[in-house]
């Protein structure tokens, strides 16, 4: 049984999930109590209103990552958006001899488990290393990329180490070769501008929570005129792409978030930078031999991924419990004692990788939760010490 400090810790997990932010939760609510109408029933207000809000939201998400309003496919959440991009493009290419498809290893296993699965299935994959900075070596993609290659899916920022990839020069390597380009945005949402021309994807998932919006609700961009088939039966609805009942509520909520992300953002990075830069300093002054994984600079706003040298992750988080709540990593594999593949990705030895641990900040994150942390953090390095010391 998990033990749970009795006190709110300060939040340092946004990577995780985020709150959500009051002005989505005001475009929300009227969809649960006024406005509760099906968004497909067109022969009455109710059903009017329902699709109006849809297509305002559709709206909204499009101009935050630069699409048309049709490209934007509702679905409950990312994972659910990458398994509809790689499968449907799959099923699409099934009796073609354009039967490989390219991901890197530090992919969210919601890619990796996919492809993987697919390969089961006859296809060819390809998982490329990253270079000990967690970037994907564009040399080692060249490569890879062949006139069997239907797909390239490669994240956008990292879940655990934060890192952003070099899209623009992906995309362009996969328009080179006729090659279609997936990416999984969920971690760049929000932290750096999303352009998907500029990027060359064809295809582009997000999730809600992860920029200040509900749960259970998430898109997919699909150009237009990309080759993917639906993955699921049922109604037709989404372009005949994604069947069953929008959640009206969940999708005005998300437009919304994606309208005060596209105002936002620069301003959120901005401050995130800063605080994020402030944490780090502090933790280099507690712990000079303190290490950062990932490239140094090309990361998003707000995230730390660290180990304290011979400080298990698993007791990094019990000694800070009662103060912070941070993570070992991917939300989806807590509780998992193996060291992150992550990190062991990056070329570490299992010890090292199972003492990373990470921190994320984020919109609400404040100046005086940072100090909580510095002082926080700055008791295990003296428990630490007299450990060693005796």
């Amino acid at each position: 049984m998990i033990e749970r400090a009795a006190s709110r810790q300060v939040y340092l997990d946004y990577q995780a999930t985020t709150p959500v932010d009051p002005r989505v939760l005001e475009a929300i609510r009227p969809y649960f109590e006024i406005s509760f109408g099906n968004s497909h029933s067109i022969d009455h207000a109710y059903g009017w209103e329902a699709f109006d809000a849809v297509q305002l939201a559709r709206g909204q998400i499009a101009d935050f990552i630069g699409a048309d309003d049709e490209e934007i496919i509702f679905t409950s959440g990312a994972t659910e958006s990458c398994n509809l991009a790689i499968r449907g493009i799959a099923k699409a290419f099934r009796n073609s001899y354009r039967n490989q498809l390219i991901t890197i290893a530090t992919e969210h296993s919601a890619v990796l488990d996919t492809v993987h699965d697919l390969g089961h299935m006859g296809f060819e994959i390809t998982v490329l290393p990253v270079d000990p900075d967690g970037l994907v070596n564009l040399a080692d993609l060249e490569r890879a990329l062949n006139e069997r290659t239907a797909l390239v899916t490669i994240m956008a920022a990292n879940n655990e180490i934060g890192v952003i990839q070099p899209l623009s020069n992906i995309g362009a390597l996969c328009r080179a070769n006729d090659t279609l380009f997936h990416t999984d945005a969920t971690q760049a949402a929000g932290r750096i501008n999303i352009d998907v021309d500029t990027w060359g994807v064809d295809m582009l998932s997000l999730s809600a929570h992860k920029v200040y919006g509900p749960k259970g609700i998430g898109a997919l961009f699909v150009r237009s005129g990309t080759p993917i088939e639906p993955i699921f039966s049922g109604g037709g609805q989404e372009n005949g792409l994604r069947p069953g009942t929008i959640p009206v509520g969940l999708v005005a909520g998300f437009g919304k978030a994606c309208q005060i992300a596209s105002n936002e953002w620069p301003q959120d990075a901005a401050r995130m930078l800063r605080l994020t830069l402030r944490l780090r300093e502090g933790l280099q002054q507690i712990c000079s031999s303190i290490r950062l994984f990932g490239h140094p600079n090309h990361r998003v706003a707000g995230n730390l991924s660290l180990s304290f040298p011979g400080i298990l992750a698993h007791q990094v988080i019990e000694m800070v419990s009662d103060k912070l709540a941070i993570s070992t990593g991917a939300a989806c594999s807590s509780g998992n004692t193996q060291p992150s593949r992550v990190l062991l990705a990056l070329g570490l030895e299992p010890e090292v990788a199972e003492s990373g641990f990470r921190v994320s900040l984020g919109r609400f994150t404040s100046d005086e939760e940072i100090d909580v942390a510095i002082a926080a953090f700055s008791e295990i390095n003296r428990i630490n010490f007299m450990v060693h010391d005796q």
